[in-house]
């Protein structure tokens, strides 16, 4: 429907400029009012394709587009003043082969992306974290075990303890003890009813699947007592929401199984523990994981599946934080 206002024209004798009459919804010099290109933007933003939205609003795909780019614009610039979230979960992601990687900063206690930022190292990073607003009130920071966000956190997030994420701790241990079993019994590691017994937690082994993986280990003494430590290790990191007296009682039994290590093939594990056993304590007291981090980059990866791939970073950047940092609905003034 097009709709023609007849408005009177205005001409004030003060400071001679000339206006005409204003309507609620309708900006000066915009052929279209507000609601109809709020109702483009949320159709597109929920789904609907450039091609269908032509045909049924009567509109140029290309218009589609500069209107749906315009109110993400305007959401990205509100974000844009938001604090740094007291839970932090940081990581990285692939962006680009030409560009490399980029830093994922979500906000653990609310589910939304804070922000993207192109790049992985300190140097390049460094720019952004000295700018950032209200670092000094993060209270906890979530990682898997990388000693470069590592480093970040100390400099730029001194009040915050560092967490690791509990998943790759496991996923560490699970691959160190994969790989003394290779070395040990190489054509039992490439069974791949094998491989799943012992991938899996014992507590979640049938009795027969339990009597099994009990059999084939008595045929090797060593992997028999790696796989008791391994199980026992992940328990340790299954812990989660202990209190600090608790937290105590376990720690002496830890360190235990982490000086057995250091005198078996998996001292390079027991190395890699102890180097980072402050944030995996830590662990045992938070239920903060960065699995919501590995969730958003699901989506991003199909949403540069859809787009067919993104040159530009900032685009890119506009596009997660719509889709991921808020909600995508505008409130209507």
């Amino acid at each position: 429907m097009t709709l023609h206002l007849i408005v009177p024209k205005y001409h004030c004798h003060q400071c001679g400029r000339y206006f005409r009459h204003p309507f609620d919804g309708i900006r000066p010099r915009f052929r279209s009012s507000e609601a109809f290109r709020l109702e483009v933007f949320e159709a597109h933003n929920g789904g609907v394709t450039q091609r269908k939205l032509s045909q049924t609003h009567r509109i140029s795909p290309a218009t589609v587009e500069r209107w749906y780019q315009s109110y993400i614009r305007q959401r990205v610039s509100e974000l844009a003043s938001r604090p740094c979230p007291r839970v932090l979960g940081i990581d990285e992601h692939f962006f680009t082969r030409k560009k490399g990687y980029a830093t994922t900063l979500v906000d653990l206690n609310k589910h939304k992306v804070f922000d993207v930022k192109l790049g992985r190292s300190e140097l390049i990073l460094r720019r952004y974290l000295r700018a950032l607003e209200g670092k000094e009130k993060v209270k906890v920071v979530v990682m898997d075990l990388s000693v470069t966000y590592s480093r970040i956190a100390q400099i730029y997030f001194p009040q915050a303890t560092i967490v690791a994420d509990r998943f790759h701790v496991v996923k560490l241990v699970n691959h160190h003890f994969l790989k003394v079993w290779q070395q040990h019994h190489p054509e039992g590691r490439k069974n791949r009813g094998l491989l799943s017994l012992m991938r899996r937690h014992q507590w979640n082994l049938s009795d027969e699947q339990n009597t099994n993986l009990t059999n084939y280990l008595a045929e090797f003494p060593v992997l028999q007592q790696l796989y008791v430590v391994k199980q026992e290790l992940n328990r340790f990191m299954l812990l989660k929401t202990l209190p600090a007296h608790r937290v105590r009682k376990k720690l002496p039994r830890f360190l235990e199984l982490i000086e057995q290590l250091k005198d078996s093939p998996l001292r390079t594990l027991a190395k890699t523990l102890t180097s980072w056993l402050e944030p995996i304590v830590a662990m045992w007291r938070f239920s903060k994981t960065n699995g919501i981090t590995e969730g958003f980059h699901n989506k991003m990866e199909m949403m540069s599946r859809r787009a067919y791939g993104f040159r530009i970073f900032e685009n890119y950047r506009m596009r997660v934080l719509a889709h991921c940092g808020w909600n995508g609905i505008i409130n209507r003034v």
